[in-house]
């Protein structure tokens, strides 16, 4: 990836943009949560957004923690049951 450049020449640092896994609007990834699938097929949620694997995002907002419980779409995602307890987790961080 290269980055975008300044008149001037300095390097401008990219704004890290990520999707909604339920309401699809793209948004800054400090906006979001983020569950992670690792390479040996764990599944967790990741606080710091850092964790290497396959990541699936979801909006801060209460209305999508409760559309994404009842249409599991992680489940779609990641192309396996995940328990009820990550998705408990997640609603939890939401509503804190």
């Amino acid at each position: 990836m290269s980055k975008s450049r300044t008149a001037n020449g300095t390097a401008i640092k990219q704004i890290e943009m990520r999707r909604c896994v339920v309401c699809r609007q793209v948004r800054h990834k400090s906006e979001l949560l983020r569950v992670v699938k690792t390479s040996s097929g764990d599944i967790s949620f990741d606080a710091t957004g850092k964790a290497s694997g396959r990541g699936a995002y979801v909006c801060k907002s209460p209305e999508c923690v409760q559309i994404l419980q009842k249409r599991r779409n992680f489940d779609k995602v990641f192309k396996s049951r995940i328990s009820d307890e990550l998705y408990d987790i997640v609603k939890e961080t939401v509503l804190m």
